[in-house]
């Protein structure tokens, strides 16, 4: 593989729309938001520190912020 086809390594990106249009790795959790969206009413998201609380937050606002084009090919384009 040519390292210019390769993803970079989103280290201390916190922010969503600079991840993707970066062309940096990303896993995609939007599963987890529609989960969130379903099946409930309060949550505290609890994690060790540095583990994605700030990016999967950035996350949610840019899905409430209607963002379509940041979630080209994720799990919650269509839904």
């Amino acid at each position: 593989m040519n390292s210019r086809s390769r993803s970079k390594l989103p280290i201390g990106i916190q922010t969503f729309r600079e991840i993707r249009q970066g062309g940096h790795y990303y896993v995609d959790k939007t599963p987890y938001v529609r989960r969130l969206l379903d099946e409930g009413k309060h949550y505290f998201l609890s994690r060790p520190r540095r583990f994605g609380k700030s990016l999967f937050l950035d996350t949610l606002s840019e899905v409430f912020e209607g963002s379509e084009a940041l979630f080209h090919g994720l799990d919650i384009h269509h839904k």
